[in-house]
């Protein structure tokens, strides 16, 4: 259940090639870009003292990006971003100078955009950010999707204009098949996911996701002790930690990287101490986090900056889901999908190994974070596991 890496107390050792990456100077970036977008404000950061009263520890704050730029999607912040980043490069290849954000919006720049087209594959949420960012800059927007992926998702991702592509097998055989067709169609394969040759474009991704932490850190009264993170291939996991390594140094907190048990590639991978592709086996319904083999660059800072890699299944997640929809007294309410409720469900099941929790500190002066990465993103699973709609939780909260 548990891979431990046994750290230094404070190890800034960013590899050279993710050190840019995840800079404070790369952060800038991406609140530039956000400045370009519409309902780019903050999203909110909620404290749930009866929880951390219950669970023992000091204080416990949910970042919600269930609400993030109208998409129910921290990944609003990753594919939309590099889409952006990579239309500005081409802009500035074609015009034969460097074209700054200010003129994103630009005749030329648009025009630009509206000759490419991008395609990623997606368990839902990236493939949901890729097309709206495609449907802002005028670009086209070609989807893979698995067969385990729900209609409501592939739905949410047509939506924006995006053209869907259904693949048979798993969100690693749409990947393959992602990247077969960019390069045959000469698309721009727009991936969250590494590999060798490829890490430009996912770590534009990764960049797009240190604004939860610079929103995170200019709320919170003091800086957390503990993170708990959910991991598909890892890169959210990695731009999070990698992040608050760069901004608070030897302050920086314990990270715990929670993994489906189903498929807990990251987990194999740092027992392994390299990236482990895992077999095919059942699926899980963390169907955002369903992922059998990790990002090359993710694992790379996960390996230099995660303390505690970790698993949790299918009732744990399930039992968060419900915890955050029907708070304790004093508590907010929170919509938080079946993947976006795994932060919580592996500091629950932490909290009830006491070895474990003592090892890793978990005691009254613990200040843990944890990000809702989603809301209901399928509403009606989200309404058979917590018994109500998205929408009923809301209004119960607001009551």
């Amino acid at each position: 259940m548990y891979a431990f890496n046994e750290l230094p107390q404070y190890l800034n050792a960013l590899d050279p090639r993710d050190a840019d990456t995840l800079s404070l100077r790369g952060a800038d970036q991406v609140s530039r870009a956000l400045s370009f977008r519409e309902n780019a404000e903050p999203t909110a950061l909620l404290a749930l003292p009866s929880l951390a009263k219950k669970l023992h520890i000091g204080s416990l704050h949910v970042k919600d990006e269930g609400r993030r730029l109208g998409l129910g999607s921290f990944k609003a912040l990753g594919g939309a971003y590099a889409l952006i980043r990579l239309v500005l490069e081409e802009a500035s290849r074609q015009l034969e100078r460097e074209v700054p954000i200010e003129e994103l919006f630009s005749e030329e720049v648009l025009s630009i955009a509206g000759g490419m087209t991008f395609a990623c594959a997606t368990d839902g949420n990236h493939g949901r950010s890729v097309a709206q960012g495609a449907s802002v800059m005028g670009a086209a927007s070609v989807i893979f999707i698995h067969s385990g992926v729900s209609q409501a998702r592939a739905d949410a991702i047509e939506s924006f204009g995006a053209r869907i592509v259904r693949v048979k097998g798993n969100y690693d055989d749409s990947i393959v098949e992602a990247s077969r067709v960019a390069e045959q169609n000469g698309w721009t394969i727009l991936s969250d996911m590494s590999w060798e040759g490829y890490e430009h474009i996912p770590s534009l991704v990764m960049q797009g996701y240190t604004a939860i932490v610079r929103e995170s850190l200019a709320t919170l009264d003091a800086p957390p002790t503990h993170v708990f993170l959910q991991a598909g291939v890892g890169g959210f996991a990695a731009a999070i930690a990698g992040h608050m390594n760069v901004v608070l140094g030897e302050n920086r907190p314990h990270v715990t990287v929670v993994d489906p048990e189903n498929a807990a590639c990251l987990l194999a991978s740092a027992r392994a101490g390299r990236p482990v592709k895992l077999d095919h086996g059942r699926s899980t319904v963390m169907a955002m986090l369903e992922c059998y083999e990790p990002s090359m660059v993710a694992f790379r800072v996960l390996s230099r900056v995660a303390d505690v890699f970790m698993t949790v299944d299918d009732e744990a997640a399930k039992a968060a889901m419900r915890r955050l929809a029907a708070p304790l007294p004093g508590d907010s309410a929170i919509v938080s999908g079946e993947s976006g409720a795994v932060g919580l469900a592996g500091l629950m099941s932490a909290i009830e190994d006491d070895e474990f929790a003592e090892r890793i500190g978990l005691d009254p002066d613990a200040r843990v974070l944890i990000i809702n990465t989603e809301g209901a993103t399928d509403p009606q699973l989200y309404e058979a596991i917590v018994g109500r709609s998205a929408q009923a939780v809301m209004e119960s909260c607001n009551s």
